[in-house]
């Protein structure tokens, strides 16, 4: 039992009353808006006007936050299972694989429905598919990351683990999250990016031949980029600047500067330390949370009291099955519908996208690797920089149409060249900042005895930078990667009010058969683009992380 203790705030408790008094409101208002009828986003107008941008945006970061909450429980959960099982990992890492090659209108097409047959008659359906949309976008790349840090923890830590006897649970939450949170920080920002750069796909909603608009910031740049409206484009871009600059000082920056990276100091973490109320309530939670853990039992316990395991074979077997049932499904689609003469032309396709995407992350890498070891080696330049690398990661590239348009047409360019370069244009910050959360990571010893070596250039990049940093530019550039195709179908399709462009590859063939409807060549498409990425991530990346 604890002791009865009387709380008297003092007047950083009282300043933090108006920030925490705005945050519960926030909250209600967006359960409140999940509550309307259906019909209310069926027949929703979205204003141009600037005045209903703080309302948008509310809406908006309300789901992005649902959806990276959904992300960091999927990440911890698929982390644990991985790294700690062989079965678990043998059966997971290929399901996320195929899952982070499916594009985010693949996922809506399946989701939407079941989230409406789940909430009928209510707007909390659709607001569970655009989370849930948004999800996809921010999921993949946090569970790779944490992931990826648990499987490499420290031989020290291994070795603290073992003398104080901590159970599995214990383990996750004393060394192994402490351990990865740099890096998982750093991949929530990025994750919080990439749910800007699809909000367009996640808000704007069709299902059975009705469109639905959430009222939020994707839903004003599709309505600005179909009017044409070029000014409104540019209050969007106001309004998410203003927000990344909001939850970067709110959110962020104090979970940075908690993980105890150097150099990082946040006002609003300071003022939460000299909270009384907080600092009386946070003392009680190592205990709390301690009790806790020491009842739980550690994974994996109650299979092992059972004497039951389920044999890796007959894992392999269903996971085998699965797929065979899948490839049986599209070779009668094949046969049936399209011939095997169209899947040609589209796996042709896929193989020039895939050129793309490849030489794309290829000079991203060349580009950003170099600047993001210079940023991360130096803590406070990281600081002033974050907010402004976040932006640019959460810009939507259809913010750029209307520049990409002009340009095409004025100076006479070939799509197939000159959009490429929109694939790449939201994924590259993956690369950046998960070289510079292993980049800010590098032991200070290892820095000082690199000095006194005399180590210098191109000897010191091969022996001490490049190593340290590989792992994390593999999570990187993986994750830039399978952004860029997801990012094709925005890419090599430009629409801009009664002018549009196409450049031909796999992206531009999915974005048109889902104008037309066309289901089944939809999935032939979506089928031939998890291909692409698998391959591409079991012959290059996966190897790459056994190096």
């Amino acid at each position: 039992m604890f002791a009865t203790v009387t709380l008297r705030p003092n007047r950083w408790d009282w300043a933090l009353l108006p920030l925490l008094l705005a945050a519960l409101l926030a909250a209600a208002y967006g359960a409140a808006q999940m509550a309307l009828p259906i019909a209310s986003a069926h027949a929703a107008t979205i204003s141009l006007d600037p005045a209903a941008l703080p309302g948008y945006l509310l809406r908006t970061l309300w789901r992005m936050f649902a959806a990276l909450a959904a992300s960091l429980v999927f990440a911890i959960l698929f982390a644990m299972a991985a790294a700690r099982y062989q079965l678990a990992r043998k059966v997971l890492l290929p399901v996320l694989d195929v899952l982070q090659s499916v594009p985010i209108l693949g996922f809506q097409a399946v989701a939407v429905l079941p989230f409406i047959a789940l909430f009928p008659g209510r707007q909390l359906g659709l607001e569970c598919a655009a989370i849930f949309a948004i999800f996809t976008s921010q999921a993949w790349n946090m569970a790779f990351s944490l992931y990826r840090s648990m499987r490499t923890l420290p031989a020290e830590l291994e070795e603290a683990s073992a003398v104080f006897r901590l159970t599995g649970w214990q383990r996750f939450w004393r060394l192994e999250l402490p351990f990865a949170m740099p890096n998982l920080v750093w991949n929530m920002m990025m994750s919080m990016s990439g749910g800007w750069f699809f909000l367009v796909a996640a808000e704007a909603i069709s299902v059975a031949g009705q469109d639905f608009k959430l009222p939020g910031i994707g839903s004003y740049i599709a309505t600005a980029i179909d009017a044409g409206n070029a000014s409104a484009l540019a209050w969007a871009l106001g309004a998410m600047f203003a927000a990344i600059v909001l939850y970067d000082q709110l959110f962020f920056a104090p979970l940075l500067a908690w993980t105890g990276e150097a150099g990082r100091r946040s006002w609003l973490l300071d003022c939460l330390r000299r909270s009384r109320v907080l600092r009386q309530a946070a003392g009680h939670l190592p205990r709390l949370l301690g009790a806790i853990l020491a009842r739980l039992p550690a994974p994996g316990a109650a299979v092992r009291k059972r004497r039951w395991r389920l044999p890796a074979r007959a894992a392999e077997t269903l996971l085998l099955a699965g797929c065979a049932w899948a490839a049986f499904r599209l070779i009668a689609f094949i046969h049936g519908e399209a011939g095997w003469h169209e899947v040609a032309g589209v796996m042709e396709l896929g193989l020039v996208t895939a050129l793309r995407v490849m030489l794309l992350t290829l000079l991203a890498s060349l580009l950003w690797v170099p600047v993001a070891v210079w940023i991360g080696l130096r803590p406070a330049f990281a600081q002033k920089l974050q907010a402004v690398a976040q932006l640019l990661a959460a810009v939507p590239v259809n913010l750029l149409f209307p520049v990409a348009v002009y340009a095409m047409l004025h100076y006479r360019l070939d799509p197939d060249i000159w959009l490429s370069p929109l694939m790449v244009f939201g994924t590259q910050w993956y690369i950046l900042f998960n070289v510079v959360a292993g980049a800010s990571t590098l032991p200070g010893e290892l820095r000082l005895a690199a000095a006194n070596l005399g180590l210098r250039g191109w000897l010191k990049w091969k022996r001490v930078y490049l190593p340290a940093i590989f792992p994390s530019y593999v999570t990187g550039a993986m994750t830039a990667c399978g952004g860029s195709w997801n990012a094709s179908i925005v890419a090599e399709y430009v629409s801009w009010g009664k002018t549009t462009l196409v450049a031909h590859g796999l992206g531009s063939y999915i974005r048109q058969m889902t104008d037309a409807g066309d289901g089944p060549r939809l999935a032939l498409g979506i089928s031939v683009m998890c291909v692409f990425v698998l391959a591409i991530n079991r012959f290059v990346w996966s190897r790459l992380y056994r190096e």
